[in-house]
């Protein structure tokens, strides 16, 4: 068991190359490896691209509370790494592809126009070099149509080639001409067969899986296992625990038995830590704070009725002085407004007044002149089991007694709580109780006078049953003994719980049962074949001379084969579907993620580049959707005229 912090993605905005590069060629061609998940780009002659962003961008929206003319200054649109936080902007992100398709031509334009303002190119009316574009397999003519217009009449290229990005990465990887391409993309995995150095086209098989779909079952997965963190979940965070953590099982359902072992889980489970504020919440006293606590206000309490006596003692010494000088100066013109000064109605009330006042005031001053108790700090007592038990019993028996405390306790705590809440069994017999207490006659109120009145208040009450004074104290005596006689009591924390380890996520099945999904589909709900079997159709498309060349080279690139365990995983589904004693050799493409912008490279610098070149010329003479083909490319199939297309129909 492992605890990691969360790794949230960090980018840094893309600088302005220098232009003219004067390491580059001043005909060099700009290698665009159009991928729906990240865009590379550079010059032909280099090893590695000059940029490599996210292919997205984040359009803001229009504040509706500002009227126009507030509006002074349009908010930027953010592209590819100048989103500094992606999250935040995640509901304004937009893309130009259909899962890999380019549709959203309007939007493909504004990442060109970062592309090549990040290159450097500030050539006014048209880009100077040719540009090789990768596309997706058997792309549509119509998406490749609406890209040389936008190629040759918005930035006036000189020309352009097409080409597949997995195979550009099989011209890398391999150097024989036969073999069987496994790319593994963001939006779509391709099954390609290659002979001769070229695709068998009507012969590849794609699976409506990839990346893409593998980050939101993660982020699924965890936003219903911890929906308290549903907010500190998010798809970059997904994104990247499967990068990280994630791996292909070699045997699935072996390894979910490994799983479902508690101590295998307890072994190999990972942690996330997530991010937290620990609020600042006022300290919890222990059960020796809470004693001082009540000694000192018992203090404050004694000064304060001492202060009190005092000053009432000198009111009552003032009257009585007063009363015995009224007393000795009585005669018959003033003996009534004297009486009525003190409130009494003869001579006789006056002096039993002055007698009661009198015996007041001797025992206040007499309690006052009394020692006073010594205010010094009791030391702890050490306590005693009784007589008839022996220590162990008496420590036993204790702890029973706090088990039985505590349990009442939970139990009241736990029935305020579901007195709370709406729907609870004990919220529900309260309103039965209350409508039941509401149907009496009208003018008849006689609740409370009975003593069973009390247990239907408190049955009722959400406040009533609370804890008791001496039930506390008797819980704090009973960890007192546990404290001096039991080696194995531990203290209660007094906090309300770890928080850091509230917000961590375990991510344990998941850690195989994410990337299954290319295997076995039906996982989230996809109705198509796995990549093992997908495999097994296309070989079997084919006799058994031409099996036996494509096995001997098979290549896995693209995006998902950087996950952990997929070759080993991918070698055992072979050796199940492949015929008997069928040798195969399988590889992962050098660098999966960039090898099809490399294998672009290199052909921008060979002469089958040159001969690919669709120039303007082409493009007015045969229309943007026609194109050269070579050994990285698509084939191309003209659009039938609307002519032949009814002569088809007849």
């Amino acid at each position: 068991m492992s605890l990691f912090d969360i790794e949230d993605i960090k980018v840094k905005p893309d600088i302005v190359c220098t232009y003219p590069d004067p390491t580059v060629p001043a005909n060099a061609a700009i290698i665009i490896d159009n991928g729906s998940y990240q865009c590379r780009a550079g010059w032909a002659s280099k090893e590695s691209p000059s940029l490599s962003f996210k292919n997205v961008l984040a359009k803001p929206r229009k504040d509706r509370s500002k009227k126009d003319a507030e509006l002074t200054v349009q908010p930027a649109v953010q592209i590819g790494n100048d989103i500094a936080n992606i999250e935040a902007v995640r509901f304004q992100l937009r893309t130009q592809f259909d899962r890999n398709v380019v549709t959203h031509f309007h939007i493909q334009e504004q990442i060109f126009d970062y592309l090549f303002g990040k290159l450097g190119i500030n050539t006014n009316g048209s880009i100077k070099h040719p540009v090789l574009l990768t596309e997706c397999v058997a792309n549509p003519n119509y998406s490749r149509s609406l890209m040389a217009e936008l190629m040759f009449e918005c930035y006036g290229i000189p020309g352009i080639s097409y080409g597949v990005d997995s195979l550009f990465s099989f011209r890398t990887n391999s150097s024989v001409k036969d073999g069987l391409v496994i790319s593994c993309g963001y939006h779509a995995t391709h099954v390609i067969p290659i002979l001769n150095g070229r695709m068998i086209e009507d012969k590849v098989r794609r699976i409506n899986l990839g990346g893409f779909n593998m980050i939101n079952f993660m982020f699924r997965l965890l936003q219903l296992k911890y929906p308290v963190h549903v907010n500190a979940i998010t798809l970059s965070r997904a994104e990247t625990m499967i990068h990280t953590y994630c791996s292909v099982a070699y045997d699935y359902l072996e390894s979910l038995k490994n799983w479902a072992c508690l101590e295998y889980y307890d072994q190999n489970v990972i942690k996330i830590q997530l991010p937290y504020n620990q609020a600042a919440s006022a300290p919890v006293l222990t059960a020796e704070q809470r004693v001082e606590k009540r000694k000192e206000l018992s203090r404050r309490l004694a000064e304060i009725n001492l202060r009190k006596r005092e000053e009432k003692l000198a009111q009552d010494n003032i009257l009585l002085s007063r009363m015995i000088a009224a007393e000795e100066n009585l005669d018959d013109d003033n003996v009534s407004l004297t009486l009525q000064e003190f409130g009494v109605n003869n001579t006789e009330e006056l002096k039993k007044s002055i007698v009661t006042l009198k015996d007041r005031v001797t025992k206040a001053t007499q309690k006052m002149n009394a020692p006073q108790n010594s205010q010094e700090e009791e030391k702890p007592r050490f306590l005693q089991p009784p007589s008839n038990m022996t220590i162990p019993e008496w420590v036993q028996e204790t702890r029973r007694k706090r088990d039985e405390i505590l349990d009442r306790k939970q139990s009241r705590k736990q029935r305020r709580q579901d007195l709370a809440k709406r729907r609870t069994a004990a919220a529900q017999e309260r309103m039965r109780i209350i409508s039941h207490l509401a149907k009496k006659e009208k003018g008849v109120d006689d609740f409370g006078m009975r003593d069973e009145d009390w247990d239907v208040y408190k049955s009722i009450s959400r406040d009533g049953d609370s804890d008791s004074e001496a039930e506390n104290e008797k819980l704090i005596e009973c960890e007192e003994i546990l404290k001096q006689h039991d080696s194995s009591y531990v203290e209660p924390t007094t906090s309300v719980g770890n928080i850091a380890e509230f917000h961590q996520l375990h991510i344990g099945v998941e850690r195989i049962r994410v990337p299954e999904i290319l295997f076995q589909p039906s996982i989230i709900g996809i109705h198509e074949a796995g990549l093992a079997g997908t495999i097994d159709y296309v070989l079997k498309l084919f006799p058994r001379k031409d099996l036996d060349k494509m096995i001997g080279n098979i290549l896995l690139t693209g995006g998902c084969a950087n996950i952990r365990g997929f070759k080993e995983r991918l070698t055992r589904e072979l050796q199940q579907l492949l015929p008997f004693q069928s040798v195969f050799k399988l590889q992962v493409a050098s660098n999966p993620t960039m090898d099809g912008w490399k294998g672009a490279s290199q052909f921008a610098m060979s002469e089958q580049f040159r001969q690919s070149l669709i120039t303007r010329q082409m493009y007015d003479e045969f229309g943007g959707e026609y194109f050269k083909e070579h050994s990285a490319s698509n084939y191309y199939c003209q659009t039938p005229s609307n002519s032949e297309l009814n002569e088809s129909f007849n």
